[in-house]
């Protein structure tokens, strides 16, 4: 079946520089899908503007504020309605490094059927507490995993075969809309058996940035979240362990 991409971006308080990376973004020729995730009204009036000076850009409007999580699926859901079969998703900030997107899209189109998933290279001004927390938090997602395929589960720079995260979407009864989502959708994705492929992405934090992390409810999100994919893996390791031993290298 012929791949048909898109992009979908997430914005909450990052209205200012979306232009720019819906800019960058339309020289791939590929539809975009702004999400507006519940923003105050001056955010909502520089989104509006970015789209609608945008080519080939559609804008999704989610009147309160969900979470990452929220946004992302109601832009891949809003993707799978309109036939695409794999989406890009990238953050609005402009943190990630663009120019990988063309070996991100050749990935993809290499393993049609894989999720193709960004790994950090940090720049000099990203903070530590935050690369020494990736590296923990890495720790357990290779052990509710079972495997080492996921480099590292929050970097939202990834590509998603449609039609698996919109079914694993419906499938599961709750699911972290926050800044947990971007690893819970990941696991339960390989918990379905859908490959990960993990690729470096520069990450850069621009000193006068707008961070949308909650240093004390995010990570205590977060660590909810990993409470829940451990219990979640102990009645599917049968199957996890069954995947794991069939599973191409």
């Amino acid at each position: 079946m012929e791949q048909k991409f898109g992009f979908v971006i997430p914005v909450y308080r990052h209205g200012a520089a979306l232009a720019d990376v819906i800019k960058e973004l339309e020289k791939y020729g590929f539809p975009i899908i702004a999400v507006d995730d519940g923003n105050d009204e001056e955010n909502k009036e520089l989104i509006k503007k970015a789209v609608e000076n945008g080519r080939n850009a559609v804008l999704v409007v989610r009147e309160k504020n969900g979470g990452k999580g929220a946004a992302v699926s109601s832009g891949i859901l809003k993707a799978a309605e309109l036939g695409f079969t794999h989406v890009f998703q990238l953050d609005s900030d402009g943190q990630h490094d663009t120019t990988k997107i063309p070996r991100f899209l050749e990935l993809s189109r290499e393993n049609p059927d894989s999720v193709i998933c960004g790994c950090p290279e940090y720049d000099e001004n990203a903070p530590q507490s935050r690369v020494k927390g990736r590296e923990f938090a890495n720790m357990w997602i290779h052990i509710v995993t079972l495997s080492r395929s996921i480099k590292d589960a929050m970097v939202g720079f990834r590509v998603y075969p449609v039609a698996p995260f919109v079914r694993t979407l419906k499938r599961t009864l709750y699911i972290n809309k926050r800044m947990g989502f971007d690893i819970e959708i990941l696991v339960r994705l390989f918990w379905a058996n859908v490959p990960v492929i993990s690729e470096p992405v520069k990450i850069s934090y621009p000193k006068d940035g707008v961070s949308n992390f909650r240093m004390f409810w995010d990570n205590a999100g977060i660590s909810e979240t990993y409470t829940r994919l451990f219990l979640g893996m102990i009645p599917r390791l049968p199957i996890i362990l069954f995947n794991a031993l069939t599973r191409k290298k």
